[in-house]
């Protein structure tokens, strides 16, 4: 949350709907971590090809792709990814997410990127 502005509005767009608020975007993540992320085994994030542009001296738009690669708690590969675009302010001493747009890799892209993943790992010792 330490990306997004501490008050205003914050635009956050995904799976067709958006929301307005820093609540709704923390609700978000909240609810992504509890029905997904807290399950992945072994995650890692990968950048894909990013563009960048400077609007101003304050402001800037980022469009990156991206992979998260992990394995299920059953051990078969599974990625979530796709493409982010942001838009960056310039606020007092610190650069903040003031709108996002995520769009979905589609699910037949994402099991060719997991017909690539090796074997789960053994999980790691104690």
């Amino acid at each position: 949350m330490r990306l997004y502005p501490d008050t205003g509005s914050v635009v956050s767009a995904a799976s067709g709907g958006f929301t307005v608020a820093r609540d709704s975007v923390q609700r978000a993540l909240a609810t992504f971590w509890s029905t997904t992320g807290r399950f992945m085994q072994r995650p890692s994030w990968t950048w894909g090809a990013m563009k960048i542009d400077v609007l101003s001296r304050d402001a800037a738009v980022v469009t990156a792709r991206y992979t998260i690669p992990h394995w299920t708690p059953e051990g078969r590969p599974h990625v979530l990814g796709g493409a982010w675009t942001s838009v960056w302010a310039r606020q007092g001493d610190r650069w903040v997410i003031i709108q996002e747009h995520l769009s979905d890799l589609p699910r037949a892209v994402a099991e060719q990127v997991e017909a690539t993943m090796p074997p789960a790992p053994p999980p790691a010792k104690p």
